[in-house]
């Protein structure tokens, strides 16, 4: 170490009180901050523009991008909904409306007659009827056949059950049965009876057998038994007296024409049984127009029948044209023995 004369200046030494104040204490080496010089410089953090970095504008133009959305076409507004179908009724559980409640609800009448035509055929089976009662009961028995097939189907479907091939079935070999009872016990009534209590019996022991629900098997079985019992009751024609099954088929046809006239029901009722009450007179006399107007009274009862609930077309060229002749053979059976 050189000596150096007193008050000489060096320039590594440094005033203690300095050092301290800097946080430099004797003896410790001094360094300086490199940032001191920033401390108080405000410095740009960010991105800064720099025309030579960017690539030319066309450049960055021609540069493939995301291919534009395509246009979305306007939605239409939705269609009104449909209202509910009504189709014909059914026992397979389903819950509709059925045309009658539609019809009520709608302020309208369930209740359409038949009208002109099935009248107009109504009128010509009873002529065929009366015609074949005067040949003989074998001519008698043909279009009776077809008038036990068409109370049979028609029944049933005027009860909304369609199809119903069984139950047509039961009910038509029901007729037959009774067809052939009259037959072999020499037309007795009482095989009538006989045949209706057994088709009774075979039409509960079959709905027992089924599987659908409780109150669907129940109105199955009613449906079927009201439809085997009018077609085997039409069977009175073939047990009735020849000429009484004459005057009763004339006045139903005769009738039923005159129901189907356009006039207001009460003036329709009116003229129907003075129709049929002046055909059975101009067949057999005043016994006669006695059994025509009993027979028409019973006619008009199943044409009404038929007409109820709001029945479709198919019900009306079934139950409306054989309706009014089914419901009116009892009446001829039993008139015509009181009245012979």
């Amino acid at each position: 170490m050189t000596n150096q004369p007193y008050g000489a200046y060096d320039p590594s030494y440094q005033d203690p009180q300095q050092a301290a104040a800097q946080g430099v204490w004797p003896g410790q080496q001094a360094y300086e901050d490199p940032y001191a010089d920033q401390q108080y410089t405000q410095q740009w953090q960010g991105q800064t523009w720099e025309t030579q970095m960017q690539p030319p504008v066309a450049a960055a133009a021609a540069a493939p991008g995301p291919a534009p959305a395509a246009p979305v076409a306007p939605v239409p507004p939705a269609a009104p909904e449909a209202g509910p179908e009504y189709g014909p009724a059914t026992l397979a559980g389903n819950s509709r409306v059925t045309d009658a409640q539609r019809a009520r609800a709608e302020g309208r009448s369930p209740i359409i007659e038949p009208g002109m035509q099935p009248a107009a055929l109504t009128a010509l089976l009873g002529l065929l009827l009366a015609g074949g009662a005067a040949l003989g009961t074998y001519a008698l028995l043909v279009p009776l056949v077809v008038l036990q097939g068409l109370t049979a189907a028609g029944w049933f479907r005027l009860n909304g059950m369609w199809p119903a091939r069984q139950g047509i079935a039961l009910g038509f070999l029901g007729a037959l049965a009774a067809d052939a009872a009259l037959l072999v016990s020499d037309r007795s009534p009482a095989a009538i009876l006989g045949t209706l209590g057994v088709w009774v019996l075979l039409s509960l022991v079959l709905q027992l057998r089924s599987h659908a629900d409780p109150d669907e098997r129940m109105y199955g079985l009613m449906a079927t038994v009201v439809a085997a019992a009018l077609a085997i009751a039409a069977g009175g024609y073939l047990a009735a007296d020849a000429s009484a099954v004459t005057v009763g088929a004339v006045a139903v046809a005769a009738g039923a024409v005159a129901r189907a006239l356009p006039l207001p029901t009460p003036v329709s009722v009116v003229v129907a049984l003075l129709a049929a009450a002046g055909a059975g007179f101009a067949v057999d006399g005043s016994a006669g127009a006695a059994l025509g107007a009993g027979a028409a009274v019973c006619a008009l009862i199943g044409h009404r029948v038929a007409s109820y609930d709001y029945p479709s077309r198919f019900v009306h060229f079934t139950a409306g044209v054989a309706l009014p002749l089914a419901a009116a053979a009892p009446a001829v059976y039993v008139l015509g023995r009181l009245v012979a």
